[in-house]
């Protein structure tokens, strides 16, 4: 008789199941794969799968026995943009639909020797450039909770996989909300790292200044494993530092894990909760945090960071202009396709018309011109001074306050077209996220409850390498809201 297995919905029940012999590496791999297959027609969440690859990898696992690795036969997946030798690392673009990597990034090599099981790469937008997952040119993602709704972008496949349970977690980007907004309009928890804290080696990267890598995952504790994996220096990344990496799992479980926020002082920023346009039951939803925050012990401080008004034109700015320069590569010579070309000034011209989309042609231009004789003091230095600014905004609020709550986005997933002509109001939706990225912190979305029919939440900041401390705060956050039961009862 066949024994029916219930698809693990965290990474402490799947290795429980592993250690306790209920299961298989290959099996649980199996079962992955076959909600997969199953549901993600629909979702679109997937590009490239790897199957063949990840029941290679979970026999092999099976037959040597041994567990003892970190995240030892846990499935994932990884944003298209990340790479991994053998697959296609499309960063959702026509330009490098059939590019196959030919090497590993620096996270892939240390999932691999962490016992992972790749079951493939998943959909951003274009080149990680755009807030719903609507610019990807090669496929159209869906909220789990409602597929005509976005599922956020770019790392809209990573939330999307994780929520709908296609992958025990995925890894994705950050350079202006990119995890964290997905993750929140999709339910499940998604941590920006401090930059500098895990390798942005072998990744195509958007602004290099400003991309971090990090977990999506359907728990704090998740994020945490995961974390404890991928952190660290590397020689191969110039910006990654050499400071300690913590058993953050075992801090947040352990003996001395915090079980309430008595003694904690938690900002909140008076410019996000004012914020123009933030919908009303989400500024409910935030105002209920704050009380529950207060119920735990914690105590609230309002902050004042008024350069946070300048936040999206300085980050923009300053992300396009690099995103110009780091664009310039996909000319159909050193990367990408080529199209039926004559001459060296077509090969420029109607390879990068063809193949590039909307949103990527904009960065091109934007950035191109920011950089540009006349320009360049006017707009990209001046930026970049403003980014210095809000950097010590942020150290000196951090003398004051152990962290920092604040909403994700000023509303709720919209509808799949809604957003599409207006790339003004597609940017706005970085309103409360791009901060983080301008000031080199870490940040972990986590969900709370449901609002206008789908997932809100939170995030939680906190000062540069620390964090520890959101961890532990999302935890006990996490615990009081239960929200991992919503998505179970309603997703699995």
């Amino acid at each position: 008789m066949t024994k029916i297995i219930s698809v693990p919905t965290t990474i402490a029940a799947a290795q429980k199941m592993l250690k306790n012999k209920e299961i298989t590496a290959l099996e649980l791999t199996n079962l992955f794969i076959k909600r997969i297959e199953k549901f993600d027609d629909v979702l679109g969440s997937y590009l490239e799968t790897s199957f063949d690859l990840a029941r290679e990898s979970a026999k092999k696992l099976d037959e040597s026995g041994d567990f003892s690795a970190p995240l030892a036969g846990i499935p994932y997946s990884l944003k298209d943009v990340i790479s991994k030798k053998g697959l296609k690392n499309t960063a959702g673009s026509k330009i490098l639909e059939n590019y196959v990597s030919p090497y590993d990034a620096t996270v892939t090599e240390l999932l691999e020797k962490s016992g992972a099981i790749l079951l493939g790469k998943v959909n951003t937008d274009e080149f990680t450039q755009g807030s719903s997952c609507e610019n990807s040119a090669l496929k159209l993602t869906k909220n789990p909770w409602n597929i005509a709704k976005v599922p956020g972008g770019s790392s809209g496949g990573s939330a999307a996989s994780v929520a709908k349970h296609l992958g025990l977690f995925s890894i994705g980007t950050d350079t202006g909300g990119s995890i964290r907004q997905p993750a929140n309009f999709c339910g499940v928890t998604g941590l920006k790292v401090s930059y500098g804290r895990v390798s942005r080696s072998g990744i195509i990267s958007y602004a290099s200044s400003f991309d971090s890598i990090g977990p999506i995952a359907p728990t704090v504790d998740c994020v945490a494993k995961v974390l404890k994996v991928i952190a660290g220096y590397d020689k191969k990344d110039s910006t990654t530092l050499d400071i300690s990496v913590e058993n953050y799992s075992d801090k947040i479980n352990g003996e001395n894990a915090l079980s309430d926020l008595s003694g904690k002082t938690i900002g909140v920023i008076k410019e996000f909760t004012d914020a123009e346009g933030f919908d009303i039951n989400l500024k409910k939803s935030f105002e209920d945090t704050i009380a529950k925050v207060k119920e735990l012990g914690g105590k609230i401080k309002i902050i004042s960071l008024p350069l946070t008004k300048y936040a999206i034109p300085t980050y923009y700015l300053l992300v396009k202009a690099e995103a110009s320069t780091n664009l310039a590569r996909y000319d159909g010579i050193r990367f990408g396709e080529t199209a039926n070309v004559k001459n060296l000034a077509d090969q420029y011209t109607k390879t990068r018309s063809e193949f590039l989309g909307e949103e990527v042609k904009r960065a091109i231009m934007m950035g191109t011109y920011t950089l540009s004789a006349g320009y360049f003091d006017a707009y990209y230095i001046k930026a970049a001074k403003v980014r210095t600014l809000i950097k010590q905004e942020y150290e000196k609020a951090f003398t004051e306050v152990d962290a920092i709550i604040a909403p994700v986005t000023p509303f709720s997933a919209f509808n799949v077209g809604e957003k599409t002509s207006d790339p003004l109001a597609m940017y706005l939706a970085d309103i409360f996220t791009v901060t983080a990225n301008l000031a080199g912190i870490c940040g972990l979305s986590i969900p709370t409850e449901k609002v206008n029919d789908l997932p809100a939440g939170i995030q939680i900041l906190g000062k540069a390498f620390n964090e520890i401390e959101i961890l532990e705060i999302g935890s006990v956050l996490e615990q009081k809201y239960k929200f991992s039961e919503v998505r179970e009862r309603e997703l699995v």
